[in-house]
């Protein structure tokens, strides 16, 4: 009985020491946080900088309360998850498309190549003259800047998905008389693939926001508009504002997607 009794306590602990440890990981970062806060509070406090050019985290309040009665922080952020939602849907579903018929066939991959090497270096906002040119300074030309800054992310994690299923699941489908591209699509690829595809569309709602930004800097009504315009006045509170603002919503989209990541991967636990 003694031995049982013995045995049975490094298991019945395992728990507490494991709530104990995120309960320590948890009060580290709390810890990090409010010391980072204190820092940042005490630079413009003891005049190490001009408060004009680094407002301390107590100035942020007033200032979001001000943007908030005035209806411009609602605007800027209707406006701008209005583009970012937009630009990413198409730039993602754009380069899934194209990821996934380039990896699935050679053909397709070689055509494509060279206009691949051609045009990936071209960051986003290189194409912010065309899109002016093309479709003014419009909510039009923010979306066609945050697509372009999403397409490739998305492609290239959906092609290298592709490329890396297994071959030997290709020929047990077409043992069971999965022989047809779209059988072998939506039987093989996609399910295989998913899970690296889901890794390049986390990374484009980062990339998108910062797209976002690029694409209203030029006028386009948005988050990134509202703090240009702040910034010229020196209301470095209110730019502060909208940053903390972008970090909050890319927080909450972030655990959204998570959660739909782990509903789609249900499979795999």
């Amino acid at each position: 009985m003694a031995i049982t009794q013995t045995a049975d306590l490094p298991a019945s602990s395992a728990p507490s020491r494991a709530r104990l440890s995120a309960l320590g990981s948890i009060g580290l970062g709390a810890a990090g946080l409010l010391a980072f806060l204190l820092i940042w509070q005490a630079v413009p406090t003891f005049g190490l900088v001009n408060p004009m050019m680094l407002p301390g985290p107590l100035a942020i309040p007033e200032a979001f309360r001000s943007e908030l009665d005035s209806g411009m922080w609602l605007k800027a952020v209707t406006g701008s998850l209005s583009h970012y939602g937009i630009g990413l849907v198409i730039g993602a579903a754009l380069g899934v498309a194209v990821g996934v018929l380039t990896g699935m066939s050679r053909v397709a991959e070689d055509l494509t190549s060279w206009v691949v090497r051609l045009l990936r270096p071209i960051p986003g906002l290189a194409w912010a003259p065309f899109a002016i040119i093309w479709f003014g300074v419009t909510p039009k030309a923010a979306v066609f800047i945050i697509a372009v800054s999403v397409f490739w992310i998305v492609f290239f994690a959906a092609h290298g998905a592709v490329r890396g299923v297994d071959r030997d699941l290709l020929e047990v489908a077409e043992a069971f008389g999965f022989r047809s591209p779209l059988e072998k699509l939506f039987k093989i690829y996609l399910p295989a693939a998913m899970p690296g595809i889901l890794v390049g569309l986390r990374t484009a709602l980062g990339q998108a926001w910062m797209a976002v930004v690029a694409a209203e800097i030029f006028g386009v009504p948005g988050l990134g508009n509202r703090m240009i315009e702040a910034s010229s006045l020196l209301a470095t509170d209110i730019v502060v504002v909208y940053m903390l603002t972008m970090a909050a919503l890319y927080g909450i989209l972030d655990s959204l997607f998570l959660v739909t990541q782990n509903w789609l991967l249900r499979w795999k636990a």
